[in-house]
């Protein structure tokens, strides 16, 4: 086994360890627990309106200790985890996905708490130098918490679910994969962006796109809070991909800090990953507005011999729809009444 491959081991068996202890954790003990993981002088980046944080101590107090004061039982169950590099200069990654988990005992950003289970989907990318993270890019969906909350400001095409892990149950990846299989994976998903969703697109119109050289027939989506979940390539392009491409079609994506693949499994973050022009009508129930906007992303697939068979997809929604003029946060604000 390469010196590599052993760091790549012991960074997963890090983030994973580093997990499994935040159920432990409480208001008293998280900064012990964040010095211990995390660089002093590590920087996080996240969604609106929390945005970027600099330092643990930051980090704790803006991020970890207020998570902990709304779920006190706070579980941090992760569903995949994988690690990679984009260059040889770029330095070393983990990526993970799943839920913060818990009951919503206090409000957190001001979201009322409901005093029941909640789900806090999220996806996340540590940078890890010398046994410490040094940097974090994170997506908590903060509109999907909104709907459990009770607040619902957009009208998804897709099924609003607590989005499951691999159908396969095999997204922890802890040990060594083989790069055979890497490679195709991430040769495929190289692939499908910057031919199928890209160029194709661009060429061809939506209605012909050749999704079906990259995704199975039955190939579940799981988008983020506001567009939902999608079940095969008619739903895709029904429910998510063609209302996309309407809303923006001048976007570009492919934008990534990092991408990776092992085994079967592939995730990329870009911050920005999509630049575009909102010049299309109908994309979350939404007119055009014309307005240049960015978005925050990060994708996670899974392959099955040649196609890709799940594809989990986090988006920073309430930055986005700041940029095009919809405050949710504000919204929530003057809404509230409905909980009289």
């Amino acid at each position: 086994m390469s010196t590599l491959i052993q760091e790549r081991i012991e960074n997963k068996k890090k983030i994973h360890d580093f997990s499994t202890f935040i159920h432990h954790a409480t208001i008293d003990t998280i900064d012990d627990l964040l010095t211990k993981y995390f660089h002093k002088d590590a920087i996080w980046y996240g969604p609106h309106p929390i945005n970027q944080l600099n330092g643990v101590q930051s980090i704790s107090e803006n991020f970890y200790k207020p998570l902990l004061k709304s779920l006190p039982d706070l579980e941090k169950n992760n569903f995949m985890m994988l690690s990679g590099s984009f260059s040889e200069t770029e330095g070393e990654w983990v990526s993970t996905a799943g839920h913060f988990v818990g009951t919503f005992e206090g409000d957190f950003l001001n979201i009322p708490a409901t005093k029941g289970a909640v789900w806090l989907r999220f996806g996340e990318f540590h940078k890890i130098k010398d046994g410490k993270i040094v940097e974090t890019r994170i997506i908590v969906d903060l509109l999907d918490l909104m709907r459990q909350a009770g607040f619902k400001f957009i009208s998804s095409l897709g099924a609003e679910i607590v989005n499951p892990g691999p159908a396969s149950h095999d997204g922890i990846l802890l040990g060594e994969c083989d790069e055979t299989e890497s490679t195709r994976t991430l040769n495929l998903v190289e692939d499908m962006i910057y031919k199928g969703l890209r160029d194709d697109y661009r060429e061809k119109g939506k209605d012909d796109m050749g999704m079906e050289l990259y995704f199975h027939k039955d190939f579940m989506w799981y988008g983020p809070g506001g567009t939902g979940t999608t079940r095969g390539l008619k739903g895709f392009m029904d429910y998510h991909q063609g209302p996309f491409c309407e809303g923006i079609p001048d976007y570009l994506g492919g934008n990534h800090i990092t991408r990776f693949a092992e085994g079967k499994y592939c995730s990329f973050v870009g911050w920005p990953s999509i630049y575009a022009t909102h010049t299309g009508d109908g994309w979350l129930g939404l007119p055009a507005t014309n307005k240049k906007i960015t978005m925050r992303v990060m994708d996670f697939y899974r392959r099955e011999d040649n196609l890709l068979v799940e594809n989990w997809v986090y988006i920073d929604m309430v930055d986005f729809l700041l940029q095009i003029g919809i405050d949710v946060f504000d919204r929530m604000e003057k809404s509230k009444y409905v909980f009289k």
